[in-house]
């Protein structure tokens, strides 16, 4: 005979249910209503129906064009971002001490730079990077170098992967440094007796076992970088011209610089399903990958 079940837990979720639904399904309502709708001011609003999904689908309007441009900079963003954060992660994870005070000592400094905000991450790097006070920027020049993220595109995307790199290679690091530790030693003891060089130590035993907390790490990162603002927006404006004109940007020049409320609210939704879709594709593969070596 199956044991009766008791449902009565779910009464405590019920208000989180309830919060989650006045703070992100009600505003998402909002969203898609604009998104069917024009306005001409005075709070007056007429029915446009699909006209301004189309319009942003369409490449060869302006606000087609504008937002796949936008779009694949966030993608080549992204893929440059996870390229260098994961590999240089998982190398300082490997290199981070295992006993001792400087594990506590190595795990405060890598954690230093996620409790900045990133408002304030942009403006410590707009001054850093500034050819004429900011020390990279003068550096960067004194070696011959010809740099200026205010005028020079390529200058510009340098800056904000750097900045990024620099801002939450930490969170790589730290999630793979736990799978590390979750290895037993016996295992290590085990290479050792069969004279395992590091290369397979690393690709046998420490690479599948970080598989999972390295499949977080991409997700996290690939979300994060896909809707980054904060950064590139203090530091470039989206500048110089719109090379570093993210969707995020954009979407947000749309809405407060133009007030084109249809526009954005259309371009929001996109956005909003196009990072759901990668993320799911993203977990998808990598899990069922994670269920072929099990």
């Amino acid at each position: 005979m199956d044991k009766p079940v008791n449902q009565g837990a779910w009464l405590l979720v019920l208000p989180v249910l309830l919060i989650v639904a006045f703070s992100a399904i009600l505003p998402l309502m909002t969203v898609v209503n604009y998104s069917v709708q024009d306005t001409f001011g005075n709070n007056q609003f007429f029915w446009n129906g699909i006209g301004w999904y189309q319009e942003l689908l369409d490449p060869s309007t302006d606000l087609g064009g504008r937002f796949f441009d936008a779009l694949w900079r966030n993608l080549l963003f992204s893929l440059l971002i996870l390229l260098i954060e994961v590999p240089l992660g998982i190398a300082v994870a490997l290199s981070m001490p295992r006993h001792g005070w400087r594990v506590a000592a190595t795990l405060v400094v890598l954690a230093l730079p996620l409790l900045i905000p990133w408002n304030v991450v942009g403006t410590i790097w707009q001054i850093f990077a500034r050819e004429d006070i900011g020390l990279l920027g003068w550096a960067v020049n004194r070696l011959g170098i010809p740099y200026n993220y205010t005028a020079d595109p390529l200058s510009a995307w340098v800056t904000i992967v750097v900045m990024d790199v620099w801002h939450w290679t930490s969170l790589v690091a730290l999630l793979c440094y736990a799978g590390l530790r979750s290895i037993p030693d016996a295992f290590y003891q085990a290479a050792r007796i069969d004279g395992a060089s590091r290369w397979a130590v690393f690709r046998n035993i420490q690479l599948p076992k970080m598989h999972r907390v390295l499949l977080i790490a991409v997700l996290l990162r690939f979300m994060d970088s896909f809707m980054i603002y904060t950064e590139p927006f203090v530091v470039t404006g989206g500048g110089p011209g719109n090379s570093t004109t993210f969707v995020s940007i954009d979407l947000v020049k749309l809405a407060l610089g133009q007030f084109d409320l249809g526009k954005a609210a259309a371009l929001s939704i996109v956005y909003n399903l196009i990072i759901l879709a990668v993320c799911w594709v993203f977990y998808t593969v990598m899990t069922r990958m994670d269920a072929q070596r099990n």
